[in-house]
């Protein structure tokens, strides 16, 4: 199954159903909320009861529903998945499947596109972080992902060795998982002293995407490691939506390079201007959608680049997302951003 990145997104959203829509299932399979194997197949055959009358008995899309019934009822290794994503076009013959260690909201979508707003949300909230807790003689690093916290060393020097090597050793481990795939930040946890010293171990390009010190000492447990960073990974979303919506802001005031609003936000898309997309979780709007030539409208019914026919759909705002990262425009959606919401809920920063 592949992985959640943005190269994965960005190539379901490239996909158009040419003969039939694409179903979407999201289904929630956290333990936590779900104990048992049938409390989560009796949740995904709610959704699928409440959306078979929709779909006027259209052959690709109850196949579509049977194919994804079939996936959940086989089983799911929930060990380490708390959501899956599927995505089926019977008619084309796509099929794809996204296991997630975080939840998601159940929901099934029957659009022309797979319906990635909820993606783009887990890959946008959940960054990769390095954590390095230490102190005068043992050092341990992790890499927090998508909620999974992973141990990747733990130092312990002999007598022999030099006084703090094992402070230099992790700072090489960090580095070398960074080399590997590029951590966005880094969570310090060391006493002051160590902690000084660590950080002139570190290499410039980890140094740099240090965010935060946490109480937290080199005998902590797993999962007070795991909340810790959940709380910095929370306060560090929190910070970079509400820079982007102060700089949308400013844009908007300033007459340029930034549009706020429904109707302004599809025009630059279309125009292919916009470099970062900024949605509010949760905003949703009809609207219409032009299936030749890609434009998206709130109102209309003929399409004026190309003059074909357009088609409703329920979320024009779903397609504004898919096509933005389509464009390879940076997709960020904020969570409880006053600011934003009274913008319009969705706004953008321009290219040009």
């Amino acid at each position: 199954m592949p992985a959640l990145t943005s190269e994965t997104i960005r190539s379901l959203s490239g996909f158009r159903g040419q003969d039939a829509p694409v179903t979407t299932c999201y289904l929630d399979v956290d333990g936590r909320r779900f104990p048992r194997r049938q409390d989560y197949v009796h949740e995904l055959e709610q959704l699928l009861r409440r959306a078979r009358p929709e779909q006027n008995g259209h052959h690709s899309v109850h196949a579509d529903f049977d194919r994804i019934e079939h996936h959940i009822r086989a089983g799911i290794d929930r060990s380490r998945v708390r959501g899956v994503a599927m995505f089926s076009c019977s008619a084309e013959g796509f099929w794809q499947v996204i296991e997630l260690p975080v939840r998601v909201s159940s929901q099934v979508v029957v659009e022309a596109a797979p319906h990635v707003r909820q993606l783009e949300s887990v890959l946008d909230e959940y960054e990769r972080f390095g954590v390095v807790l230490a102190d005068h003689h043992r050092a341990r690093v992790f890499v927090f992902e998508l909620g999974e916290l992973q141990q990747n060393g733990d130092l312990s020097p002999s007598a022999e060795e030099p006084k703090r090597q094992h402070l230099r050793g992790a700072a090489e481990i960090a580095f070398r998982l960074h080399q590997e795939r590029p951590l966005d930040h880094l969570i310090l946890g060391a006493p002051s002293d160590v902690g000084a010293e660590l950080v002139t171990c570190l290499h410039p390009y980890l140094r740099a995407r240090l965010v935060e010190r946490v109480q937290l000492s080199v005998q902590s447990s797993d999962d007070q490691v795991r909340r810790a960073v959940l709380d910095v990974e929370h306060m560090v979303e929190r910070r970079k939506e509400q820079a982007l919506v102060g700089r949308l802001r400013d844009a908007l005031g300033a007459g340029r390079r930034g549009v706020g609003g429904l109707d302004p936000t599809l025009r630059a898309l279309a125009e292919r201007r916009v470099d970062h997309l900024l949605v509010s979780q949760g905003y949703h709007a009809p609207g219409w959608h032009c299936r030749p030539c890609g434009f998206l409208a709130r109102v209309g019914r003929r399409c004026p680049l190309c003059n074909a026919p357009m088609e409703q759909t329920s979320d024009v705002v779903e397609h504004a997302i898919e096509q933005a990262v389509t464009q390879s425009c940076r997709v960020e959606v904020c969570v409880e951003n006053a600011d934003l919401d009274v913008l319009g809920g969705i706004g953008a920063l321009l290219r040009y």
